[in-house]
């Protein structure tokens, strides 16, 4: 690939993340049928598109992951990878919605739904929301505490039946079957209680906060749980 369209290419990719869902709309009725074989160069492994807001990521593994459970509860901790493993697990097959157009259907994800770690905890009556923090450095994401306690939600070690892995925000994210997908924050680090919503990123940047599949961001997505 010559050095023009490789960067027109990495250009047309970073757009499509950091737009606004109507620009976004746009690129997608531009590059439907895809004639120049552009779309087809950018990251996709498996149905998927590699998106980060750094420039590099950490790796993390076994021996070295942590997920910090605090704020307001009554019994702030730490799990190890090891640790949620060794959980119930629940495992969850729906279609995977991105707000910038892409579907993949049928997607298992395994893990321990948020709810059983928020009941550890003890949540505190004043709680009402939980912030979202990622070893990237730089993504959050919010969700209110009546969505986190649904049961397709869930903290996931394991997507298409194997350890998750770096690309896909391994060895541990976070799974919120029904919102877009920008809500299943990769790379988690840490789950805050807190007494309201922080809006996240991208929420920062123009998308809605409530980000139901169909129902959000302008779109008419069929719904994926």
């Amino acid at each position: 690939m010559g050095r023009r369209l490789l960067l027109g290419t990495l250009g047309l990719g970073a757009l499509g993340v950091l737009a606004a869902p109507p620009l976004q709309r746009g690129l997608e009725s531009l590059f439907a049928g895809d004639p120049t074989g552009l779309t087809g160069l950018l990251p996709n492994g498996g149905g998927f598109r590699y998106y980060s807001v750094t420039s590099s990521v950490p790796h993390k593994g076994a021996a070295d992951y942590r997920l910090t459970i605090d704020g307001l509860v009554d019994r702030p901790r730490s799990y190890t990878l090891a640790d949620l493993k060794a959980l119930p697990q629940t495992r969850l097959v729906h279609d995977v919605q991105c707000v910038t157009g892409w579907r993949v259907p049928g997607t298992p994800f395994e893990g321990v739904r948020l709810s059983q770690l928020l009941d550890a905890a003890g949540v505190r009556p004043t709680a009402r929301a939980i912030r979202f923090t990622c070893f990237d450095g730089a993504y959050t994401e919010s969700l209110t505490l009546s969505q986190a306690r649904r049961s397709d939600v869930l903290v996931a070690h394991r997507m298409q039946d194997k350890d998750l892995g770096h690309d896909h925000g391994g060895p541990v994210r976070l799974y919120v079957a029904p919102m877009y997908f920008y809500k299943s924050a990769k790379w988690l680090s840490g789950i805050t209680v807190t007494d309201h919503v922080r809006p996240g990123y991208w929420e920062d940047r123009g998308y809605d906060v409530d980000a139901w599949v169909g129902r959000s961001n302008g779109r008419d997505d069929a719904p994926t749980s």
